[in-house]
């Protein structure tokens, strides 16, 4: 038996291990103690009188043991000259590492191990004391390396070649006793190796010695310029070990966070989890990251599992346990340092709280907040069924890898961010700020349903319930009848135009075709001096084009004295549109001015209204511009609303049509077609649904009920006032429609206190109105404002 208990020396060696080198090592080897001896000879003239006195005792017994001088073929030799061996590895296992260095020795280049440290032979060593084979380099790729270890071993002693080294080995080996496994950095140590030539060395020039240097991972070139049988290796290797575990860890994890979806993938979680077990040499050792969204204030599930929490999702069942659990959360913000419940029996935390985590098997846990900046985007639980087994030692290792989690958190939300904007995009139109969460929310649950394999699965239903409708227009007073007049006119000028060309050709020579064309635009301006009809637009310009223009074209050519009279024509088209367009482009500016005037107003002053509370505001341009407003609780998040908010909002939208009635009476004048303005307003008093359809992408009342209010609102800008025939909405007023009497009594109050600024003239109309197609009884104000 060794002499120590931490060394152990291979005792019984069969005759197979006689020859363990790899099976396709190049070189001859063979294990000798002739190295080791050598060293203890030089040792012989050491000044140290302790050296010399153990090194010249251990001269004694080799000398008077012939068994351990030149190769060793037959390694049972050994066996009974252990205290010898002993004695001589002095030199390679100092006593006062004995108990913790992981070392063996083997032949060079060997596989067989004949003397090792017990760390080395539970770490390293088969039954047989051959070396492991690590998981993580197959055969091919260790013998690959060992050859190159000995090829550069051999150009460095016999031709004296300085070679960087080949970086180190990392073996990833199994460590049965937790039913995990372990990283170690190799030494693969050759100072006790000797190349011994056999017959000439072969000769290099500075070129192939510079062209092996460069070319390290050729073993062919090394074959071709050293062949292998030219060389002999005689001694032994010390093989040291050194546990790199946690780096290695670390590494791994650097990279692993750094994919995408590491976090939603189970298996690729799985992986990540089984690292930080081997971090932390806890089989058992259980895995909870959560994301934290700072606007809900929540711990939410971004994707399909990016909330593998063992803890969150668990308290957040329980109202109780909930509200414990925010006071560990807050205590983790306010003192920015991991919490560890080493003993969750006796830690201070809720009782509540402690019977949650202890009821999921977790006795011993870590909580760390994950930073990101100044944000904190989630919570990494790390827990154990052992109690004790997780306590402040593990916090080094815990602040290494915080921040790679805290990046892969980030980067994880940021792409689910990105793959609901896609969803949002191709389902619906662009949101509104007010309740985007909500169309987020409904976008992260149908990717959780498509993650989960539900290919059918379609966007839930978006119902915002109990909200409170506003609506308000500013309409061009007639802008039909005036558009109606600007394209009647412009086509008469048209037509005239046309006519005194075709008058001057007839002049200029006979064609029958021009008398035709001259009856048909005559009897044309005739017609359109009386009135238009529907279609006459197109069919007059169809024809112009057809068969007017050309002649015209062909006139221009061959008729020299025609074409002052046809440039006059053409002066008088417009270039893009090929049609007269004078007095509608002046009803075009004319109504572009006045909508852009009221919707920049309008956009401003929404501006100042969202800081009152957070509402939906949709705004659209036709001839006038038209608003809707909803308001509530439910299109808002984590927000109390009141129905002083609603006042103010109504409150608002009469200030605001007051000043936009004074704005475009105050445009007329600079515009091209004076145009007048009419502003209304449609009072509702009680909260509807709305509902979001996929199909118009835009929101409309939901239930059969509140169609009512969506019939209203489309009708009300024709009506007119019951007996009198006379349209509700006149320019200078505010028409203000409502269904039921108690209604507009707060609008009284409004009007009281807008008549008492100056804002509105005193009086205030109180009217029926007539009958609208499937609505009746509806009563409206009308009052007048005080223009500048």
């Amino acid at each position: 038996m060794p002499a120590d208990s931490s060394l152990t020396l291979a005792l019984a060696v069969p005759d197979s291990r006689t020859n363990a080198a790899p099976t396709s090592f190049p070189f001859r080897s063979t294990l000798s103690l002739e190295p080791l001896i050598a060293y203890w000879q030089r040792r012989e003239e050491s000044t140290n009188a302790g050296v010399r006195l153990l090194a010249e005792a251990i001269g004694q017994q080799v000398a008077a043991a012939d068994w351990c001088r030149g190769p060793l073929t037959d390694l049972s030799v050994l066996e009974c000259n252990c205290d010898l061996i002993e004695t001589l590895m002095l030199a390679v296992f100092p006593p006062a590492s004995f108990a913790t260095d992981i070392s063996g020795v083997v032949g060079p280049f060997q596989r067989y191990c004949f003397y090792s440290t017990t760390h080395f032979e539970e770490v390293m060593l088969n039954k047989d004391r051959t070396i492991k084979q690590p998981l993580n380099i197959d055969m091919t790729t260790m013998e690959r390396h060992m050859g190159l270890m000995a090829y550069h071993l051999v150009l460095n002693r016999v031709y004296g070649a300085e070679i960087p080294p080949l970086g180190t080995i990392v073996f990833t080996v199994p460590d049965y006793k937790i039913g995990l496994y372990r990283h170690y950095g190799v030494d693969f140590n050759s100072d006790f190796v000797t190349v011994k030539v056999v017959g000439e060395p072969p000769l290099l020039t500075p070129e192939q010695l510079e062209m092996l240097i460069h070319n390290r991972h050729r073993p062919e070139l090394w074959r071709e310029l050293l062949p292998p049988e030219h060389f002999e290796l005689e001694g032994f290797n010390l093989i040291q070990l050194l546990d790199v575990t946690e780096q290695e860890i670390l590494s791994e994890l650097k990279y692993d966070l750094l994919e995408r979806d590491v976090l939603q993938n189970a298996a690729r979680f799985e992986q990540i989890q089984e690292k930080l077990r081997v971090l932390f040499a806890q089989p058992s050792l259980q895995l909870g990251i959560a994301a934290y969204d700072e606007k809900k204030r929540a711990f939410v599930d971004f994707g399909k599992k990016i909330n593998h929490s063992f803890l969150t999702k668990q308290v957040q069942t329980n109202s109780a346990a909930d509200g414990s659990f925010r006071q560990i959360y807050d205590r983790l913000l306010r003192e920015r340092e991991p919490l560890v419940l080493k003993d969750l029996a006796t830690a201070d935390i809720p009782e509540d709280l402690r019977e949650q985590i202890t009821g999921l098997g977790i006795n011993s846990a870590i909580l760390a907040l994950l930073p990101y900046g100044n944000d904190t985007v989630g919570l990494l639980e790390l827990g154990t069924p052992q109690a004790g087994a997780l306590d402040e030692f593990d916090m080094d290792k815990v602040s290494q890898f915080v921040p790679l989690f805290a990046v892969a958190v980030k980067r994880n939300a940021e792409d689910l961010q990105t793959r609901v904007q896609s969803i949002i995009r191709e389902k619906f139109t662009a949101i509104h700020p007010t309740m985007e969460w909500r169309f987020m929310d409904a976008a992260r649950n149908l990717l959780s349903k498509l993650d989960a394999g539900n290919r059918t699965a379609e966007m839930e239903p978006i119902v915002f319930e109990d909200v409170y409708p506003l609506h308000g227009s500013c309409d061009i007073r007639s802008s039909s009848t005036v558009r109606n007049e600007a394209i009647q006119g412009d086509l008469i000028e048209h037509l005239t135009l046309a006519n005194k060309v075709l008058k001057k050709a007839s002049e200029c020579q006979e064609l029958p075709i021009l008398d035709e064309l001259k009856f048909y635009v005559t009897k044309n301006l005739k017609r359109l001096r009386e009135g238009m009809l529907s279609g006459d637009e197109a069919n007059i310009y169809d024809s112009l084009k057809r068969e007017v223009e050309p002649l015209f074209e062909y006139l221009a050519t061959h008729t020299p004295e025609l074409r002052p009279v046809i440039t006059k024509y053409w002066s008088n088209i417009d270039p893009k549109l090929g049609i007269l367009y004078k007095r509608r482009q002046d009803f075009e500016t004319s109504v572009t001015t006045l909508n852009d005037a009221v919707s920049d107003y309008l956009d401003e002053e929404e501006e100042k209204a969202q800081q009152m509370f957070p509402h939906y505001f949709q705004r659209y341009k036709t001839d006038g511009v038209e608003f809707n407003i909803y308001v509530g609780s439910t299109l808002v998040e984590n927000k109390s609303f009141d129905l002083v908010f609603l006042k103010n909002l109504r409150l608002w939208q009469l200030l605001t049509m007051v000043e936009i009635t004074r704005r475009t009476a105050a445009l007329k004048a600079t515009l091209p077609v004076p145009l007048d303005t009419t502003q209304l307003i449609l009072i509702h008093g009680q909260p509807l649904s709305i509902r979001f359809r996929q199909d118009e992408r835009q929101f409309d009342v939901d239930g059969a009920y509140n169609i009512r209010y969506e019939i209203i609102k489309k009708r009300i800008d024709k009506a007119t006032v019951l007996g009198t025939g006379e349209r509700l909405t006149q320019p200078g007023t505010i028409a203000l429609v409502y269904a039921q009497s108690r209604e507009a009594v707060e609008y009284y109050e409004y009007i009281d206190y807008l008549q008492d600024r100056g804002l509105l003239e005193p009086g205030v109309e109180e009217l029926e109105l007539e009958e609208l197609q499937g609505v009746k009884g509806l009563l409206a104000l009308r009052v007048r404002v005080q223009l500048v």
